[in-house]
């Protein structure tokens, strides 16, 4: 039940990079691709990309630039950051709007 779950919010994820990186490229008649798969979301606007990978409720995510970090899918629907960085909690719709304004810049 749990990994369904998990992919389930998966999904809504991609959906809404998907729509926060159409809102953000708007003004300027750009468009970023998003592709999903079952454990990976990938990201691409210009130079810039974002990649996820997921394995159960993990998430690790790493940038052109070369950051990175480890994310985790809880049940309510946040991502919790890994406790190596303090434990916090963020909306995923939160989540998802700041990587599209950083990428669609």
């Amino acid at each position: 039940m749990e990994d369904r779950l998990y992919a389930e919010l998966w999904v809504s994820l991609a959906s809404l990079l998907r729509s926060y990186t159409a809102a953000h490229g708007l003004n300027g008649d750009r468009q970023a691709t998003v592709e999903l798969g079952e454990e990976r979301i990938t990201v691409r606007y210009a130079e810039k990309w974002l990649d996820l990978q997921r394995s159960g409720e993990r998430v690790d995510w790493l940038r052109e630039n070369g950051q990175s970090g480890v994310l985790e899918l809880t049940e309510a629907g946040t991502l919790r950051s890994a406790q190596e960085t303090g434990g916090g909690e963020e909306e995923m719709d939160m989540a998802a709007e700041a990587w599209a304004r950083e990428l669609m810049q």
